[in-house]
């Protein structure tokens, strides 16, 4: 009996510290200078979803994303942060 307590002592902390793979840390690079406020909304937007995506294992599909089918701005901006998510989705798929 004393064994198996002696164990299990001995095994706590291993039980306890869980997984020891580490997780990526995904660091979102600035968009470009020349963005509009919008457009470098859609950007973060898009780094998000691009990273969203990958942690679920997902594959990269912009057109799967609500906010790029349909922005969350007024109309007239919408191509402006379309044009921004795309540019923050790809950049994560192919820099991320």
């Amino acid at each position: 009996m004393k064994k198996w307590l002696a164990l299990a002592a001995l095994m706590l902390p291993l039980f306890l510290a869980g997984c020891s793979h580490p997780h990526p840390a995904y660091v979102e690079p600035p968009p470009p200078p020349d963005f509009p406020a919008i457009a470098q909304q859609g950007y973060h937007d898009g780094f998000a979803a691009a990273r969203h995506d990958a942690e679920h294992g997902k594959p990269p599909d912009i057109e799967r994303h609500p906010k790029f089918r349909h922005p969350p701005v007024p109309p007239p901006a919408g191509e402006e942060y379309r044009r921004g998510f795309k540019r923050g989705y790809e950049m994560f798929v192919h820099h991320g």
